[in-house]
């Protein structure tokens, strides 16, 4: 391999781009999301083609792998500005590897044959749809604005444009759910026979009207047992259907497991682009400004940044930990010396054997990984690697 080749290899070769429009603001989101109408979408679009522009100058990409766009609610676009922006991704990240795997999160209601048929010819070529639930009564509930007849049209249209490779998101501990209503759920997921299923416990967030409910003791969230309980069903469930659980929340048959994701969970550098986005590369972190005009406004003066990061080695080291342990065949001593120079056993000797001990890790030959029980208190584990280096 030639120097000029390896440099290449060596480049960031995921992408993370942010859609903040959306039709409306569901109850529980916390994410940078502004409400669709008067808002200036395609200026939005230029910016963000501008944005791509200015990075791909600064940091140049490698063979791209992975191109994941989140929001908001991407498939809010318009056919034509849908194009418009899938032809400014091509454009400055031209070199895709022949596997690429090209994700757009969309709500069911939002994706017709055509704007799905734009997203196809452009490379998109996995949907990820967010359909949270099959009764029509909790989806209002937590101010989702499609119903399950839109769940079942959009992916009948999404075949029809040639799309395979798709995948639903389903939530549980929701206001007013019940076990019965998580497991009807499953089981109309699972007829579905979607490659992936993303199923997430609701977590209320500052900033949301589940929050200003929740400080009311208005939001109805089922208890302690009744979650558990859900979560120990979904997974039993899903593994019988032949699904394999290969991270905390997240499900697939062989091959399928989102290659985005895990690039995030596995440490390794990428792109973030668009308004709110969060970057990471060369062991640096950034956010970009998160408001629609304040981030076009911004990108006319150069790179949008809010704040740039340089992470601490022993920070880094932690985020391994902590992030890489949600995927269930756990983290490996190799990566861990590879990215850090350092042996895992001894930088985090004290609590390895704690959570080992407690029955919350196993070893494994490669590394360590979440026990059976471990999955269950996840956060617990992940809470021992917070500060344990830099005492913060």
């Amino acid at each position: 391999m030639n120097i000029i080749q390896q440099k290449k290899d060596e480049r960031t070769r995921v992408v993370y781009i942010h859609i903040p429009f959306c039709t409306n603001k569901c109850f529980y989101c916390d994410f940078n999301s502004y409400v669709l109408k008067d808002q200036p979408v395609m200026d939005y679009l230029r910016a963000l083609d501008r944005e791509m522009e200015m990075t791909v100058q600064a940091q140049p990409p490698g063979s791209i792998s992975s191109i994941f766009v989140g929001g908001g609610t991407p498939t809010v676009l318009k056919p034509d500005e849908m194009q418009f922006f899938l032809n400014s991704v091509r454009k400055h990240f031209p070199d895709w590897d022949e596997n690429i795997e090209f994700s757009m999160e969309a709500n069911p209601g939002t994706t017709d044959l055509e704007k799905l048929s734009v997203m196809r010819e452009g490379g998109v070529n996995r949907v990820s749809f967010g359909v949270q639930a099959f009764q029509n009564e909790l989806l209002s509930g937590i101010g989702r604005i499609h119903n399950t007849d839109d769940v079942y049209r959009s992916l009948e249209n999404a075949r029809a444009a040639g799309f395979q490779n798709m995948s639903i998101d389903l939530m549980f501990g929701l206001p007013n759910q019940t076990v019965d209503m998580l497991s009807e759920s499953v089981t109309k997921a699972l007829e579905l026979g979607l490659p992936h299923y993303s199923i997430y416990s609701l977590k209320v967030e500052e900033n949301t009207l589940f929050h200003t409910m929740y400080q009311k003791n208005q939001l109805p969230l089922p208890d302690e047992e009744d979650e558990l309980n859900m979560y120990l069903l979904l997974m039993n469930r899903m593994s019988e259907a032949g699904y394999r659980q290969y991270e905390i929340s997240n499900f697939s048959k062989p091959g399928y497991e989102s290659r985005h994701n895990m690039a995030y969970w596995l440490n390794e550098d990428y792109y973030g682009l668009g308004a709110g986005a969060h970057g990471y590369i060369g062991r640096q972190r950034h956010v970009n400004v998160k408001g629609v005009n304040p981030y076009i406004e911004a990108v006319n003066q150069g790179l949008p940044r809010l704040n740039t990061l340089d992470i601490p080695r022993e920070e880094a080291m932690e985020d391994f930990l902590m992030v890489g342990l949600r995927v269930l065949d756990g983290i490996s001593r190799a990566r861990f010396e590879q990215q850090f120079g350092a042996s895992m056993d001894q930088t985090f000797a004290a609590p390895l054997e704690k959570l080992v001990h407690a029955g919350l890790l196993d070893t494994t030959d490669e590394g360590y990984k979440l026990s059976s029980k471990g999955i269950l208190f996840g956060n617990d584990v992940f809470g021992e690697f917070i500060g344990s280096l830099t005492g913060n």
